[in-house]
């Protein structure tokens, strides 16, 4: 038997941004479930919407049973239908259709923070802040097997472009991190436009807030007082 999950408050939001023409972000923000992700939809005209709102729906109809582990399985085996639906949608569309995903799910204390793409999970803790997925784009890359420093990978003219995203492949693989949680931590999950438009120190400031609306309120209002050239969404979580 799994502790009640009303130990969770969240709050998540999405924005358009000031330059794109359409949002191809979709958030999803389920605490009574123990469930949170940020879909970062790619794919030409409506293509990355889709992506983003086929996950996003996707994981908003599922009846969570079981354990954390039991739950897990039936996230993963979701995303794998949706995964195949984006493939097929690609075929017709004349082109790839996909999304980037970072999700959380908690059970109790314990959570696991799964990911596919540059879209990405943080926890504050104790006054320090975590990056808890590690970004499946090129840039990384080049940084863990070519010896690049983070300056030399990001002037690289594709160092956005994703090494792993739901539809890219015929099999989904997705990175995953379980941790026991306390008192007192945040978790924040974003998409590429909100984490690149602000420091890690703002982020920081913002999980530091007492509530999780007031965390989300700050991280916006920073991110869209600087160019917000992309779509931004969030997920603030707490315990």
């Amino acid at each position: 038997m799994t502790a009640p999950l009303s130990i969770w408050r969240s709050a998540a939001r999405s924005e358009t941004g000031k330059v794109r023409a359409r949002n191809e972000d979709a958030v999803l923000e389920r605490p009574g479930a123990g469930l949170w992700a940020v879909a970062d939809g790619m794919g030409g005209h409506a293509g990355g919407a889709l992506a983003s709102r086929l996950i996003v729906d996707g994981l908003a109809s599922l009846v969570l049973e079981g354990d954390l582990a039991q739950r897990l399985a039936q996230i993963h085996q979701c995303l794998q239908q949706v995964n195949h639906q984006l493939l097929q949608a690609a075929i017709h569309a004349g082109g790839p259709i996909g999304s980037t995903l970072v999700a959380l799910l908690a059970a109790g204390p314990r959570v696991v923070c799964l990911w596919a793409g540059d879209s990405r999970c943080y926890l504050w803790r104790g006054g320090r802040l975590y990056q808890l997925s590690r970004d499946h784009s090129l840039e990384r890359q080049l940084i863990d097997r070519q010896g690049l420093n983070p300056q030399q990978a990001a002037r690289h003219p594709d160092a956005q472009a994703l090494t792993r995203a739901v539809g890219a492949d015929e099999r989904l693989v997705l990175d995953s991190l379980e941790l026991e949680t306390g008192p007192g931590d945040r978790f924040l999950l974003c998409s590429d436009g909100l984490h690149r438009s602000l420091r890690p120190a703002d982020l920081g400031a913002a999980l530091d807030l007492p509530l999780a609306t007031l965390a989300v309120e700050r991280l916006f209002a920073q991110a869209l007082d600087g160019p917000a050239r992309d779509n931004l969404s969030a997920v603030v979580i707490r315990r």
